[in-house]
């Protein structure tokens, strides 16, 4: 029994069991994402087993479920987070004829991004990159890292996890893998490469000391760069330049995707750089384009 009562093998919490073991074998996906999955789901159960008593849910308990969410005040953001957690796992129990149809088929999508992406300005974005010591091996390292994020728009996830084997320098390419181990295939643009073709041949054997790594980038510990290391590299460069403000790895990306929409990048393309599953994500950067126009209007028509 469960600390509530219910039977820990109950239908609802056998389902989310045996969905978050297909998500790990079957799908790949990440630790991250796994444990994403997990918290949505465990809260989903937390709700509906009292009113269950351990059975699954039918389509009138799951919106009083969403229409709960929104009471708690949580973004919109968050709420399309569970809303896709929720659809995954009776998606999957439809696939496996756990149940006949599935009940999140008529669920209203919330409004995603209420809240626009942040990103940094052309001036800001060029301080940072070149805030780094580029005369240490760790400053050659942050800058390139930092020219590739911005180069690409990738996450950061994949920009630690790069391998040697992943960069075509002759051609200009770099193998990434995402969300769910997919791979694809992401262009990077001359001045990023130049920073990283000197990273390679001046910062990143100093890091190493004759020591062997498979990873692009490394600490001075020999090892490949962790998320949290990266991290601190963002902000104490960002302090270097003047940038306090919630900077991020994500920020860059964030700032990639808006500069290219600026410069006329068509959304496909951009979907497909990013490794966005769904165009509709992807989207969210017209909506900051938009934004700016309108701000700039404002600002500067005489009758604004």
């Amino acid at each position: 029994m469960t600390r509530n009562g219910t039977t820990a093998g109950s239908p609802i919490s056998s389902g989310i069991r045996d969905f978050l073991t297909f998500c790990r074998m079957e799908k790949g996906l990440s630790r991250n994402s796994l444990e994403a999955y997990g918290r949505d789901l465990e809260d989903l159960r937390a709700f509906v087993e009292p009113l269950t008593g351990g059975s699954l849910p039918d389509a009138e308990i799951l919106n009083t479920y969403i229409n709960q969410l929104y009471t708690n005040s949580l973004s919109g953001r968050s709420i399309a987070r569970h809303l896709s957690s929720i659809r995954g796992l009776f998606g999957f129990l439809a696939a496996e004829d756990v149940i006949r149809e599935d009940p999140t088929e008529h669920l209203a999508s919330p409004k995603q991004w209420a809240t626009i992406p942040k990103f940094l300005n052309r001036e800001q974005i060029e301080s940072l990159i070149a805030a780094p010591d580029v005369a240490k091996p760790v400053g050659l390292r942050d800058r390139a890292m930092l020219e590739l994020l911005y180069a690409t728009g990738i996450r950061v996830t994949e920009l630690i996890n790069l391998q040697l084997s992943s960069l075509d320098m002759g051609l200009g390419l770099l193998r990434v893998t995402g969300k769910g181990n997919k791979q694809r295939i992401v262009p990077a643009n001359p001045t990023a490469l130049a920073i990283v073709r000197r990273y390679l041949e001046d910062g990143r054997p100093r890091l190493l000391k004759e020591r062997r790594s498979s990873f692009l980038f490394v600490t001075a510990r020999g090892g490949g760069m962790t998320r949290q290391a990266f991290w601190n590299a963002i902000k104490l460069n960002g302090r270097k330049a003047g940038i306090f403000h919630h900077l991020s790895p994500h920020i860059l990306r964030h700032t990639f995707a808006t500069h290219l929409l600026e410069g006329g990048a068509d959304l496909r393309s951009l979907q497909e750089m990013l490794g966005h599953a769904d165009l509709s994500t992807t989207e969210i950067y017209t909506h900051v384009v938009r934004s700016r126009l309108r701000d700039t209007l404002d600002r500067h028509h005489p009758r604004a």
